[in-house]
């Protein structure tokens, strides 16, 4: 069945391409937020088993994908904008979960702390609360690319970092993708850089007390860049965490081979379907999980 696609309007702001795929059996919905630099078509392998169990609700940033020609695409949006459009979207789609993938992390946590009133359950994928030493290399390199608003090289690092484990088929839709994106997009990407950085160096983890339902952490064993053991630094901040890392996985867990696409969903299901009250849900035999 193909999603129904619409352009929600955000505060009389911006303009938001959504697609929400319907599943007439469902009775909760859940939004799914991009990385950097990714579109809808990125969520294509998660939406295959959420979609099974949820009404699923893809969307693209103002200034990416095909929310891009609705918009002006004048000036760079923060992080707290992002929150404030995630924020809108959960309202208007009367969504109980969320789920990020990587930076979209970010926008993502600044939203729970809000604490939108429908929302029950949080997933973060590929997330971790610091930037440790590969990911603050990473970053800096990538500032170089970006100022030069240079897609090709922007393509071929991430291929040769975050995104070293994918096949090699997703790295060249990878590279076809990023390189081809707009100088807008390009100058966009530098912004967000930059804020995350300022917001590392002034450690902004004293609202997170203020998210009050239970989360999941799913992380791949072989991500030097926003690993496992990182992500469980969440648990001294908020009380209901939970964790799991996918085997022989890295940066981009559900996308790397079939065995992560079918812990990822263990883990996912798992999670979303199932009682957290005593900090245990299902997982596949080959994921490892713990809740804190």
């Amino acid at each position: 069945m193909k999603p129904a696609i619409a352009v929600v309007d955000v505060h009389r702001t911006y303009k938001v391409h959504t697609e929400f795929h319907a599943n007439p059996q469902a009775q909760k919905t859940i939004i799914l937020v991009n990385g950097s630099l990714a579109t809808t078509a990125s969520f294509a392998q998660t939406v295959k088993y959420l979609g099974t169990r949820f009404n699923v609700v893809l969307f693209d940033q103002p200034y990416a994908g095909q929310s891009r020609a609705h918009n002006r695409n004048d000036h760079c949006i923060s992080k707290e904008d992002e929150a404030a459009i995630l924020l809108d979207l959960i309202d208007h789609f009367q969504a109980q979960y969320v789920m990020s993938f990587s930076w979209g992390g970010v926008a993502t946590m600044l939203a729970l702390t809000k604490r939108p009133p429908t929302l029950e359950k949080a997933i973060f994928a590929s997330f971790s609360p610091i930037l440790n030493e590969p990911m603050l290399d990473y970053l800096g390199r990538a500032l170089v690319c970006l100022n030069q608003e240079d897609g090709d090289k922007v393509g071929h690092l991430v291929n040769d970092t975050i995104g070293k484990h994918l096949p090699s088929l997703f790295k060249r839709y990878n590279h076809k993708h990023i390189s081809r994106l707009s100088n807008h997009e390009y100058r966009q990407m530098n912004a967000h850089v930059q804020q995350v950085l300022r917001m590392e160096a002034h450690c902004q983890l004293d609202c997170l007390s203020d998210i009050d339902i239970p989360l999941l952490f799913i992380n791949g064993e072989h991500d030097e860049y926003t690993s496992a053991a990182d992500a469980r630094l969440m648990a001294q901040h908020i009380d209901d965490c939970h964790f799991a890392t996918v085997s022989n996985a890295g940066h981009f867990i559900d996308m790397e081979h079939k065995g992560a696409w079918l812990q990822t969903q263990n883990a996912l299901l798992g999670f979303l379907q199932h009682s957290t009250t005593n900090k245990r849900f299902t997982v596949h035999p080959g994921l490892h999980a713990m809740a804190v």
